[in-house]
């Protein structure tokens, strides 16, 4: 998963917001056959050290963990586009990305009520409110 997020982006603000910001919440190891690709895997985001590719030394691309990350599923989890202030749940290790209109108002409530401390502890109070603020408009 922490390979996907280079690859996902807002549905409204596409690559504007890139990368979105992910806050793991339960991460779980997974046997799984290395890819056959070279080093780094990801293209431009390694969400498993929260840096862009380009931001890196060839020094430390070439030393990125990738088999470490390939092996790590995030399990729950939130996605956020620092940019609009949309929020993204992570569900059985699924991100849920869908348009405003077509999310699921009742689900998302009750992901934030279940994770609402861990995401506090993990992400910071800011993140909480981001949410909040987006289930009350999400509402109307």
């Amino acid at each position: 998963m922490y390979m996907t997020v280079d690859l996902l982006a807002c549905p409204y603000c596409k690559d504007e917001s890139f990368p979105l910001e992910l806050c793991v919440i339960e991460e779980r190891e997974v046997e799984r056959e290395l890819p056959n690709l070279k080093k780094p895997y990801c293209e431009l985001y390694c969400a498993f050290k929260r840096k862009f590719l380009k931001d890196m030394s060839e020094e430390e691309r070439k030393s990125l963990p990738c088999e470490e990350c390939v092996k790590k599923d995030i399990y729950t989890g939130v996605l956020f586009c620092n940019k609009c202030g949309r929020w993204f749940p992570i569900i059985e290790g699924i991100p849920h990305m869908l348009p405003d209109e077509l999310r699921n108002y009742q689900q998302d409530k009750e992901f934030f009520e279940k994770y609402k401390d861990k995401i506090k502890e993990i992400c910071g109070e800011e993140k909480v409110k981001v949410i909040e603020e987006f289930l009350a408009r999400l509402k109307r």
